[in-house]
């Protein structure tokens, strides 16, 4: 995996003092936080969005976006103990489009971009192609930090959960989800100027509570939402 990463053309170098602005209001750990300076420096800066949920508010500091969300509760992933985050994968292929998919259990016509939660003492990087290959069962390569997204739930005793979103190239395999678990129903590709129209369905979802999401549709659209605009911008 880091040898295929390091095979990347690098982006200009920031100073340590640059760096540090991206990711000292969003209380990460330390050790994440440094992964991600390196991954800037390597892959480019990232647009840095944060996220305040419900009734939350807070100072973010300079070059950091804010944006609420006026969600009702709480809903997976945000919470899981079994994570702090995800990667979001902008899987581009050959003619350019991007893979978006929609589980079984979604509403219909509900695609978004693909996203896998990152083990506590895994990296970043290699969360990234691990969760690529189970989703997608593909070989890539990473071109571009696009965006990172940082939500800060209404309950404060509930830890902030961070996506981190990333353009990968796909380079070669058979598209198809290796790991069942994930009820991937069908896939659907979308140029990068649909990803509004795909931001837009995702947050006006009703309001009806699932279990799968042990939250309201509403409220996991606006999250999911969020990364669509983001990535959107940037590309």
């Amino acid at each position: 995996m880091r040898r295929r990463l390091q095979r990347l053309r690098r982006a200009r170098p920031r100073s340590r003092k640059e760096r540090e602005l991206n990711w000292d209001h969003l209380q990460l750990p330390a050790s994440v936080a440094a992964e991600l300076d390196t991954l800037a420096e390597q892959y480019g800066e990232p647009l840095v969005c944060a996220v305040p949920m419900g009734s939350r508010s807070g100072q973010f500091g300079p070059r950091i976006r804010e944006r609420t969300l006026k969600t009702e509760g709480m809903f997976a992933p945000i919470g899981k103990p079994d994570r702090y985050g995800e990667v979001c994968m902008v899987v581009r292929r050959h003619d350019g489009r991007l893979i978006t998919a929609r589980k079984a259990y979604y509403p219909p016509n509900t695609f978004r971009l693909l996203t896998g939660g990152i083990n506590h003492g895994e990296s970043v990087a290699d969360a990234l192609l691990r969760e690529v290959h189970e989703e997608t069962g593909l070989t890539v390569e990473v071109q571009r930090f696009l965006a990172a997204a940082s939500y800060y739930p209404a309950d404060q005793s509930v830890a902030p959960f961070h996506t981190f979103a990333f353009l990968v190239d796909e380079v070669s395999g058979t598209l198809g989800a290796l790991d069942p678990d994930e009820e991937v129903a069908e896939y659907h590709l979308a140029t990068p100027a649909e990803l509004p129209e795909l931001a837009a369905r995702l947050a006006s979802l009703g309001s009806s509570y699932h279990s799968k999401i042990e939250g309201l549709w509403h409220d996991w659209g606006q999250f999911r939402a969020v990364i669509h605009e983001l990535v959107a911008e940037v590309l």
